[in-house]
This record gives C-alpha cells, sequence and structure tokens, in this order.
C-alpha cells in the first residue's frame, strides 16, 4: 500500500465560489469562466505588444496602460465588494536589517476556515473537475483577457468577444484573499484546464505579463503543489509592492557558463548568504530564450517530484527559482512546532522576503533572525542543492565551467553582484526530498 505524505492547513480562499464548488447545482445559472458560458461571452482585453518594452518615452507610455488598468480595475472590484477584507488596511513594515524583510500584518487571510488535508509529496497530479477550479469563478471576479496583440502596440478594449479562437483564452482575475495591493491571478488557457504545473508556453505568458508591467515592483510568483499551490488549476500570482524583496537584493555569484551555452544571452548565479537556496537566471536575447531555460528546468523539477517556487521580478528579465521541502518536512513532524504555530506557509512570497504573519504577536515581534529562522527550514541542504542543480543544468542544456580554468583564461573569477554583506545566522540546515 501506498504511503501518501498529508499537511494539514487552511486553504487560501483566491474566489468567492471557491467555497461552494462541492455543492450540487442544476445547469449553471451564472456568468463563469467554464464551457457554459465562457465561449460565448464578452469581457475587457487588454492585448500587449510581440516586442517588451525598450526603455523609451513611448514605451513607458504604453506599460503605464496595463499598470493604470489593472489597478483601476481591481480598485474596481473593491469598490464592489468583492474582496473577503481590506488588505490596504493591513499594517506592513520593514523589518531593521541588511536584508530588510517585510512583514505584514494580515489576520484575515485565514479567519473562519477549517484545516483541510493537502497532499504534498506529489508535485503533479491530474487535473480534477470535481474540485475547486477557475471554470468556476464568476465573470464578475475577472479584470480582462490577457492576449498577444500581434504586433508593436498594446490596446485595451472595454468589451470584446473571445478572440483566441484557436485555443482557450487567458485570462486575468482578482485573488479575493489578497495578500498586496493590485494581487491578482493570471489564469493561461482557462478552459483547458491544465493542472498546476509549469510548460514553456505558459511561462513566457507569465514572463509577458512582467515584461508588458513595466515596473521593477511588480512581479509574479507560481508555486509548485508540494510548495504550497492548493488549487490544482495552472495559474501564476502578482502583485505590486513599492520596495524591494530582500531575495532582490542578496547577494549571488555568477556561475561561469561554456561558450555555446552563452548564446541565448541567458546567465545564471547562485544566492549566496540568503536563508534559501536558489538560482537567478537573468537576460537571455529574447523573452523566449529565457523562458525556454526556465521552463525546462522547471520541468526537470516537476517531473523528478521536487517541490519549487519561482519570482520573476525586474520586468520580466530575472527569474528567481527555489528548490524546497518545508511541507515534506512538516509531514514528516520535522518542523518545531514554534514554527507551525506562526501559521505561515513558505510560499513564493515568504521566500522572496515578503512574510504575511497572521498573529500579531509574530509581527511585534518579527526580526531578521526570526524571518530566516522560518526561511532556513525551507531550504535544501547544500548537497541536495548541488546535486539538483547538475540535474536543472542538464535539463536546460546548460554546461558549466570549472572555475579554475575561468580563472586561468581569462584572470578573473566569476563575477558576484554583493549589495549588502550578510552574515547567516546559525541555524542548523538539511532536508529530506523523497525520490
Amino acid at each position: 500500500m501506498e504511503m501518501k505524505l498529508t499537511i494539514r492547513r487552511v486553504p487560501t480562499v483566491v474566489s468567492n465560489y471557491q467555497e461552494d464548488a462541492d455543492k450540487p447545482r442544476a445547469g449553471c445559472g451564472r456568468n463563469c469562466l467554464g464551457d457554459c458560458c465562457l465561449p460565448a461571452s464578452k469581457l475587457p482585453l487588454y492585448a500587449f505588444k510581440l516586442t517588451p518594452a525598450k526603455g523609451s518615452q513611448e514605451d513607458a507610455a504604453s506599460t503605464k496602460l496595463l499598470v493604470d488598468i489593472l489597478l483601476s480595475e481591481w480598485e474596481d472590484r473593491m469598490t464592489r465588494g468583492l474582496f473577503r477584507y481590506d488588505v490596504t488596511a493591513c499594517e506592513t513594515k520593514v523589518i531593521p536589517g541588511n536584508l530588510g524583510f517585510v512583514a505584514q500584518l494580515n489576520e484575515g487571510r485565514h479567519l473562519k476556515k477549517r484545516p483541510t488535508e493537502f497532499r504534498v509529496d506529489r508535485v503533479l497530479q491530474p487535473f480534477d473537475p470535481a474540485k475547486f477550479n477557475f471554470t468556476k469563478v464568476g465573470q464578475e471576479e475577472v479584470l480582462f483577457q490577457f492576449e498577444n496583440s500581434g504586433g508593436d502596440d498594446s490596446y485595451f478594449l472595454n468589451n470584446a468577444p473571445i478572440i483566441a479562437v484557436d485555443r482557450a483564452p487567458n485570462v486575468i482575475a482578482i485573488n479575493v484573499s489578497p495578500i498586496e495591493y493590485g494581487h491578482v491571478l493570471l489564469i493561461p488557457r482557462v478552459l483547458d484546464r491544465l493542472p498546476q504545473r509549469i510548460d514553456p508556453e505558459s511561462f513566457l505568458l507569465a514572463l509577458q505579463m512582467a515584461a508588458e508591467g513595466g515596473s521593477p515592483y511588480f512581479r509574479l510568483g507560481y508555486n509548485s503543489l508540494g510548495a504550497f499551490a492548493t488549487i490544482n488549476h495552472l495559474h501564476f500570482q502578482a502583485y505590486y509592492l513599492s520596495v524591494p524583496f530582500p531575495v532582490e537584493k542578496a547577494a549571488t555569484h555568477k556561475i561561469p557558463l561554456s561558450e555555446d551555452t552563452k548564446k541565448n544571452g541567458v546567465t545564471v548565479s547562485k544566492l549566496i548568504n540568503y536563508p534559501v537556496r536558489g538560482l537567478v537566471f537573468e537576460g537571455g536575447n529574447t523573452l523566449d530564450d529565457l523562458a525556454t531555460v526556465v521552463s525546462n528546468a522547471c520541468i526537470w523539477l516537476q517531473d523528478n517530484n521536487v517541490p519549487y517556487n519561482v519570482l520573476i521580478s525586474d520586468c520580466g528579465k530575472r527569474v528567481f527559482l527555489f528548490p524546497q521541502c518545508y511541507a515534506e518536512k512538516q509531514a514528516l513532524g520535522e518542523v518545531s512546532q514554534e514554527l507551525l504555530d506562526t501559521q505561515v506557509n513558505p510560499a513564493v512570497w515568504e521566500i522572496s522576503g515578503h512574510m504575511v504573519l497572521k498573529r500579531r504577536m509574530d509581527y511585534e515581534e518579527a526580526s531578521e533572525t526570526s524571518a530566516w529562522k522560518l526561511l532556513a527550514e525551507v531550504s535544501l541542504s547544500e548537497e541536495r542543492f548541488e546535486e539538483v542543480k547538475a540535474y536543472i543544468f542538464s535539463a536546460a542544456g546548460l554546461v558549466q565551467y570549472d572555475e579554475e580554468e575561468e580563472e586561468a583564461s581569462d584572470g578573473e573569477g566569476p563575477t558576484a553582484y554583493v549589495p549588502v554583506k550578510v552574515t547567516p545566522l546559525p541555524i542548523a540546515e538539511g532536508c529530506l526530498v523523497l525520490p
């Protein structure tokens, strides 16, 4: 008999229709995102430019279009009372320290919900139409369709038919339990009912959304199953936070790559002196180059049952990849009760340094030490991380130069971005990742 690893946690409610998903219904009776309603519907449409902005005044104006429209539509849904609480009223502070972790007190995100059992030892699970998925969302929670214009200009239509005739449409919807201002969900090809797994096409779409946003404070995130995604229907999250994330300020060590590998323009670095071990992918001759490398890395992780989180920052030019194992350690009873009592689920935003805290005492006592202590439990051990990194490089077609050879050839070692001096805290490390 197969043994399952599960944890009990309060599921995040991202839609007002989520709690009614299991109730029987005779017919639809409402405007939803399912086959019964969406194909014949009209929704606002944001069509993004084929080529990302290059930094001119004209480009700045076009990227401001997405910012203005997204936030205007988001605020409209707030006025309509579609959110479960007012996230703009949540207390937020930057924690003193080298990295500047951001703490938010969000006591409303888990109230009046019973803990639910989630399986955490299977990153890939088949889509289950009986469970909540985004086709059950009402259209009032949708901000707009998000499609490629096919040209050099972006445009917005207040009312447009579903234009993706050859495939299911991409939509952007509100998260009714927001973490921050402008918190939305990007749902690629919603009618295709894709499970929560990254593929090159969907990841490129996420990069295109980040590029179109044109702001360093607009980021996208992704959580795999086993890394605190609770809805097995493909989606990315995004929101605005007008301060740098700690991981964006962390030191990195550039990994030397072979000349053939460098042809696509993608560089890879390793985070150093940060509580969660991770890789940083940057550049690329095109967005497609970056999307191909990172998605291949993600595909290896999910195909080999390694939970992971992804942060897309710097207008789609920088991607952080974090293999993690907190949920597995939790299921195996290897996480201290002190950390469990915080009820913090370290997903992409927490790993990046935006700590969403549910108890006032944790918020008032928040420190860099407490943030580091929690996140250190998320990280793979050094030995396991290096093993995973080698497999990722192979899957992504990356060939690493020996650093001693690199130094001998050009007289210099690999470059490193070191904005702050950080002394690692004395936290024990280690992680079991099941095969």
